[in-house]
Order: C-alpha cells, then structure tokens, then sequence
C-alpha cells in the first residue's frame, strides 16, 4: 500500500498585496509613461506611448532595458547613435529618468476613487495591507506624502530595489508576506493593473485579480474616462481585461473597489481546499 499526503490550507484570506500607480493612485497610470517618452527623447530617441507602457509594472531600470530591447525602438537609436543601446546607455537613461519621474509624480498620486473605501473595507476583514511597486524610494516618499494625505497609508511599502529580484519576479511580493507575518502564502491576494503585476503574484503562488478600468493597460486619465460613453469604454476595456486575463489573472474587474466581493469568493474556493 502506498499513501500520499495533501495538505490544503481552508481558512480565510489574511492580507492583500496591492499595487500603487493605476491600482490606489494615478488613475490611468500616467506618471511612469510620460517620464520614460521624455528621457527617450532627451536621448535623441523617439518612442511611442504603447511601447513606453508595454514593460509597466516592472522596476524602472529594468522596464527601461526592456523598452531598448523593443526592436523598433533598438533600430532607432542604431539609426541615431551609430550602435545598438547598451545596459550603459540604460544607466544614462535611468539617470534622465529618476530626476523627470520625482518631478511629475506628485501631479499624479491622487488616490483613486474609492480606493480608500475599499481599503477600509479589507481592514474590517481583518485583512493586511502590503504594497509593492516599480517606483524607486525617492519616487515612493512622494507618492506616499500626497496619498497620506488623502486617506491611504497601507501597512508596507515595498520599492523596487529593495529585493534581490523585482517584479515579475515572487521576491517583493514575498517580502510583504514575511514582513506582515501572512501564511500560508495562498492566504494572501495579489491586487494590480499590470500583467507584471499578475506575474508577480502568481510567481508568488498567490490569488491574483487585474484592474482594468483604472490602469495602464487601458490608461485614459480619469476626467477622459467619466466622460465616454459607455460603448466607448467597453471597446477600450475588452483587450486590455483579454490580455490580463491571457496572464493568469484569476479575476478580472473595473476597480479596486470592484475587488472586495470577491474576496468572499476567493475565501469561499479556500474553504473547498482550491489553491491559486
């Protein structure tokens, strides 16, 4: 006779990591992108809006590597500067960058719209608060002054560069884990706008619902957006949820504030023995 041993953890959820720009703040996620078009520029570069959201999520040096590593974008700075783009050139352009990003970051950390409503209401589950983000600390401490001050102060704040590894990799979201004491990980639901974001947390072998209304993927700031009409949004809304969901996102919603009822339904799935 042979046994094998399952052991399944059915209890309820313990905390949420979220993500910051397009998730809590930045309707649209509009911060990053105009940053990375400029330090391009400033570099005798021309790239395109979607190429500068395309690696969003990930840690600002690497999303700049990744976007020099586009082939159009690798052709075009052969064509100007006689060679293909370099991880030097990333550390010039990194260097244009930091300065640009701490200087309109702060036009851009409003909270969203029911954010701090929803993050209230995971706190009355008694749920912990992580965060994780591609921003640097100096960018951070920006972004946490102006958000603060409208009601949103979560327990951790991970940055990038603070881990081994950034996202997509499982390190920052992990820390969070460790550091509020959540376990088993599977307790624990990661919340982003981002397909890295995704990644993230299902590297991290956690629950994962994608934001779409709010985010980068559709990335309409937030005056633009309440001022579509509906079939409008729709249209703009179904490829950006089909790629997140092509991602591995368990669910897929608007908002943040969209997320918290299925959190019951995560919580239900636990109580069956589901894993992510």
């Amino acid at each position: 006779m042979s046994f094998t041993y399952t052991r399944r953890y059915t209890g309820p959820l313990q905390g949420v990591v979220l993500d910051w720009a397009g998730t809590t703040v930045d309707f649209g996620c509009l911060a990053p992108a105009g940053a990375f078009m400029e330090a391009f520029r400033q570099a005798g570069v021309e790239i395109t809006l979607e190429q500068a959201r395309g690696p969003m999520g990930m840690a600002k040096w690497h999303h700049i590597q990744a976007v020099t590593r586009m082939p159009a974008v690798a052709a075009a700075w052969t064509a100007t500067h006689g060679r293909g783009p370099t991880d030097a050139d990333v550390d010039r352009l990194y260097e244009i960058f930091l300065p640009l990003q701490v200087g309109v970051v702060e036009r851009h950390a409003d909270v969203i719209p029911g954010a701090v409503a929803a993050v209230a209401a995971m706190r009355e589950r008694g749920l912990k608060i992580g965060s994780t983000t591609g921003y640097p600390r100096p960018v951070m401490e920006v972004v946490q002054r102006v958000a603060a001050s409208q009601g949103y102060a979560p327990d951790l704040v991970v940055c990038a560069g603070e881990t081994p590894a950034g996202r997509p990799g499982p390190a920052m979201a992990l820390k969070c884990v460790i550091e509020l004491g959540i376990s088993p990980v599977e307790a624990c639901v990661k919340i982003g706008d981002t397909v890295v974001d995704v990644e993230e947390g299902l590297n991290a072998g956690m629950w994962t619902i994608a934001l779409v209304d709010t985010g980068n993927e559709v990335g309409v700031p937030l005056p633009e957006w309440t001022a579509l009409p509906e079939g409008r949004r729709e249209a703009l809304r179904r490829p950006a949820a089909d790629r997140l969901r092509r991602a591995g996102a368990h669910y897929v919603v608007g908002s943040l504030a969209e997320a918290v009822p299925l959190l019951d339904a995560i919580e239900a799935r636990l109580a069956r023995g589901e894993k992510p």
